[in-house]
């Protein structure tokens, strides 16, 4: 019988939507092989050996929707009847979480194509742009300002798309960020593995967001350490709440971020 790679087997057998969430489900633990916990995607899987899921299914199409639920329920935002607009949607992760909380809209944008998820791709309530830059897009193009910025990108520092995020961003809106130190700090502060371990570090890349927010006249008011590591090489991330005008965010804030990660602040 023909062997099939795992994530494409889980398809087959309907115990995943797509081969991205076979990816993710595989990738956390979550799939037995045989009995077995397999965690490579690529494992050739012939058609009688026994697959199954460990645990309940994942209540968002992405881990960016776990992310990004802890921190509309710290910062008590409320995306109910509001558009929002997700950079960086990758598979839909942050969409997903809106659309549950009640979301009017989400315009999803992303530099690639064809990853995010199928059941949002066919949404009404959604809008794809897909190969957009947000560094460089227009907000009047894609129907901005909205009422919810939200941003979980990779491979490009927050500073370089503040600009964008701001003119996003209309009276009264809510803006959450990923901040993920790896892509804030300079390349020979990042570890082997991709990996910044310093908290020092951390606390540095937060302050470049939020100081690069205020040259925009965005003002930070909420910081919280994400509930999950980055998928790849397990970095610590910050969720940052950012609204027009001045913020309230305190030092202690940073500190205490930084110390419910798991780390001590640095003096």
């Amino acid at each position: 019988m023909t062997r099939r790679r795992l994530d494409a087997e889980l398809v087959r057998r309907k115990l995943a939507d797509t081969r991205s969430a076979a990816n993710r489900l595989i990738t956390e633990g979550r799939v037995k092989v045989g009995g077995v916990v397999d965690p490579k995607p690529a494992t050739m899987v012939s058609p009688e050996v026994p697959v199954e899921i460990i645990g309940p299914p994942p209540r968002f199409v992405g881990r960016g929707g776990d992310k990004l639920a802890h921190a509309l329920a710290m910062f008590s935002v409320d995306p109910s009847g509001r558009r929002a607009v997700d950079l960086g949607s990758s598979t839909g992760g942050f969409t997903d979480c809106l659309l549950q909380n009640g979301a009017a809209h989400v315009t999803a944008v992303d530099v690639g194509t064809n990853q995010l998820d199928y059941r949002l791709r066919t949404d009404d309530r959604v809008s794809v742009h897909e190969q957009t830059n947000a560094r460089s897009l227009d907000p009047a193009g894609i129907g901005g300002p909205f009422d919810i910025v939200v941003a979980d990108l990779s491979f490009i520092s927050l500073e370089l798309v503040m600009a964008t995020i701001a003119a996003l961003a209309g009276p009264g809106a809510d803006i959450v960020v990923l901040v993920k130190p790896q892509f804030e700090v300079g390349k020979g502060e990042v570890g082997r593995g991709g990996l910044v371990t310093d908290p020092a570090l951390w606390r540095s890349s937060i302050e470049r967001v939020t100081a690069s927010a205020a040259r925009h006249g965005l003002g930070a008011h909420g910081i919280a350490p994400s509930p999950l590591p980055g998928a790849v090489a397990g970095n610590r991330e910050f969720l940052v709440w950012l609204r027009h005008g001045p913020g309230t965010l305190r030092p202690g804030d940073v500190d205490d971020a930084i110390a419910n990660s798991g780390e001590e602040a640095p003096a």
